[in-house]
């Protein structure tokens, strides 16, 4: 049976918020939940990025056995990899082993705050090199190192978990999969594309949880969520190595804004159609994704789509998959 997720989007909801959410996704049966880790919105009218790491801290103590998860962490630039490795310890301990690292490259929109944005395959190395540091800090190891990228000096975790947290590490092409096979965990992506899973496996990665991320806008009035939709997600189509790179909410806004309200309905599904949502689950499901979180769009809409999702859409989701989901 496939897993279904639950997103504390930190871009369109203030901190308390985000913690009041999550408390109703644990109570109506999601499986999971995950949490973005920005320092700005994606657009301006989401109006949000409180600190991840204190709303999961409070999130751990306000739940009782939901799993939490960074979707995902950049532990480059503005984190160094010591300090990842000790928040994500930190945060097993305070939510009883509850706790997934996620880990990605990162997106100029967020790590520029703290100097420059260094290419692609620069971000894949420094990746690389800091699951490394941080896997051998989760050993309880000293470790000091010069490495290409990162100075480390005598670093050791002095509070670890029994067992430390899971590493995700988000792909979205043939060198980042690699990467995912070789150092992660579990594999994290938003494209439903079947080649994501099957470089992962052929890098180290069979058998292991992949993750996937969809939205969709739950309204009973569709035209209404068509327009949360638009205003708050019109950037999400434009695919991650435009996402990756844009520096600001206003380069979303001028990058999106030909992108017309009908052209996000096609993407993102909109209303209260439960089998529409369940269809475009299927397809990350298809593609060999074990796990699938979703993102309700719009703060202020998350418990009216919370008890919607516990009485018509958990169920068919968690029909979904069934032998496909034990095969992959």
């Amino acid at each position: 049976m496939v897993q279904i997720g639950y997103t504390m989007m930190t871009e369109q909801a203030g901190p308390r918020q985000l913690v009041d959410h999550v408390m109703h996704a644990e109570d109506v049966g999601f499986d999971f939940s995950v949490a973005s880790d920005h320092a700005s919105p994606w657009l301006r009218a989401q109006g949000h990025s409180p600190y991840v790491w204190s709303v999961l801290g409070a999130a751990a103590q306000a739940t009782s056995e939901i799993p939490l998860m960074t979707f995902v962490t950049c532990p480059t630039m503005r984190y160094h990899p010591a300090v990842v490795a000790q928040k994500a310890a930190t945060l097993q301990l305070l939510s009883g082993g509850r706790f997934r690292l996620g880990l990605g490259s990162g997106e100029n929109l967020n790590e520029r705050i703290v100097g420059d944005w260094p290419p692609a395959d620069v971000r894949l190395e420094m990746l690389g090199e800091a699951v490394e540091i941080i896997r051998e800090l989760f050993r309880g190891e000293h470790v000091s190192r010069r490495g290409g990228h990162f100075t480390v000096d005598s670093a050791r975790l002095w509070d670890l978990p029994d067992e430390p947290p899971p590493i995700g590490i988000a792909v979205s092409g043939e060198r980042s999969c690699s990467l995912a096979g070789r150092l992660a965990d579990v594999m994290i992506a938003v494209q439903p594309e079947r080649a994501l899973t099957e470089s992962f496996e052929r890098a180290g990665g069979a058998g292991k949880p992949r993750i996937g991320q969809m939205a969709l806008c739950y309204d009973t009035d569709r035209e209404v969520a068509v327009r949360r939709a638009h205003e708050q997600f019109k950037w999400f189509g434009m695919g991650w190595k435009v996402n990756s790179e844009l520096p600001h909410p206003d380069a979303f806004e001028a990058a999106t804004r030909y992108v017309r309200p009908e052209d996000v309905a096609e993407a993102i599904p909109c209303g209260d159609d439960p089998e529409a949502v369940v269809e475009a689950a299927r397809g990350f499901v298809d593609a060999g994704f074990t796990e699938v979180a979703l993102v309700q769009i719009g703060g202020n809409a998350q418990h009216d789509f919370l008890e919607w999702a516990e009485d018509k859409l958990l169920p068919q989701l968690h029909a979904l998959g069934g032998d496909e989901a034990v095969a992959a």
